[in-house]
């Protein structure tokens, strides 16, 4: 892989517990057992973000930073950054958190997978989810950028990656200037909750704990579903989100070609004959005899689903709702090829 498609990383923040945030009181997330969370912050961040996570409530310094220069945690090879976090593992028990910062514009994408398909590291620790900063001020330049060859534009990346983005420095930019960067954002990424701040303060409340890699996002995840709409790009052209629904029950077994043939091989095409490219990928879906849904998400090639806590109703209507972030996508070719895919075969069974 080339160097410039991978992240270097700033210092690691570990909380522990007593630490910023009352880390001494927290127990683990039902379902996780003891792994330790993992949020990944990218984006332009600045000092004061940085020095309000390393002070707890009592004004004592509770954090532990590990300095991974060079760190490239998306080579299939393992480096020294890969290396530090799982030595870092080994001290299990003295943190609770972890704050992963890459510098400048990194695809976050890279790490999350590497969370993803570590075994060591995936019994320990589980990826949390993924916040980007956003410069009121200078975001929106940097979101118009245009790449050469049909490269997605950095930042736009991050967008369409992140579970959360914080725009910073609002106070330097007017109302009209704030709308316009908060409706970029929107119009990449239509899932992604927003909040606005100044010299990056904000309630630790809600950028830890996300839950939006595992199935306790499931109730969120099922409200924001229902009301997220298909967004119009009023910058890169080819990155939107859309969203559709399909009635009735699929099987695991057809769900997964219906996700290999979209992820993996790359041959559901839109009109112009161009692939589709998710960037990221979220949904609820009914699995056949299961009385549960289940969530399924995506980044890049990688995708997992998982059982969630949210039971069928009896006598409910059972819809499939997925959205996806990417280029190229086409919501009726999505739904046509879904539909075809997940009902066929299981007919045919």
């Amino acid at each position: 892989m080339e160097d410039e498609d991978c992240p270097e990383l700033v210092p690691i923040a570990v909380r522990t517990p007593g630490g910023a945030g009352g880390g001494g009181d927290r127990s683990p997330s039902p379902g996780l057992g003891a792994r330790i969370p993992v949020t990944v912050i990218t984006g332009y961040l600045g000092s004061a973000l940085e020095k309000s996570l390393a002070i707890s409530q009592g004004g004592e310094l509770y954090e532990e930073w590990l300095e991974l220069r060079n760190g490239c945690l998306c080579c299939s090879v393992k480096d020294n950054g890969l290396k530090a976090i799982e030595n870092l593992m080994q001290k299990k028990g003295k943190f609770d958190y972890i704050l992963l910062e890459t510098t400048g514009l990194a695809d976050p994408g890279a790490i999350a997978s590497m969370f993803w398909v570590d075994a060591e590291l995936g019994s320990d620790i589980y990826l949390d989810g993924i916040v980007s900063v956003v410069d009121a001020k200078y975001g929106l330049q940097s979101l118009k950028e245009e790449k050469p060859d049909g490269l997605i534009n950095e930042a736009a990346r991050q967008v369409a990656l992140a579970d959360l983005i914080i725009i910073n420095k609002t106070d330097l930019v007017s109302q009209e200037e704030l709308n316009k960067i908060r409706t970029a954002v929107r119009s990449i990424n239509g899932l992604v909750k927003i909040l606005e701040t100044q010299r990056s303060r904000v309630d630790l409340s809600d950028v830890l704990d996300l839950h939006a890699f595992d199935s306790l996002s499931g109730i969120s995840l099922q409200r924001k579903l229902k009301h997220v709409q298909k967004t119009h790009s009023h910058l890169d052209k080819s990155i939107v989100t859309v969203t559709f629904e399909a009635v009735g029950n699929i099987t695991e077994e057809n769900l997964n070609i219906f996700m290999q043939n979209l992820l993996w091989e790359k041959n559901v095409k839109d009109k112009t004959g161009y692939p589709m490219e998710v960037i990221r990928l979220k949904g609820l879906v009914s699995i056949k005899d299961a009385s549960h849904q289940v969530i399924v998400q995506g980044v890049h090639e990688l995708y997992d689903l998982e059982e969630t806590a949210v039971g069928w109703k009896e006598n409910e209507e059972r819809t499939n709702r997925l959205v996806l972030i990417g280029r190229h996508l086409d919501k009726d070719i999505l739904k046509e090829v879904f539909i075809a895919t997940v009902t066929e075969k299981q007919e045919n069974s």
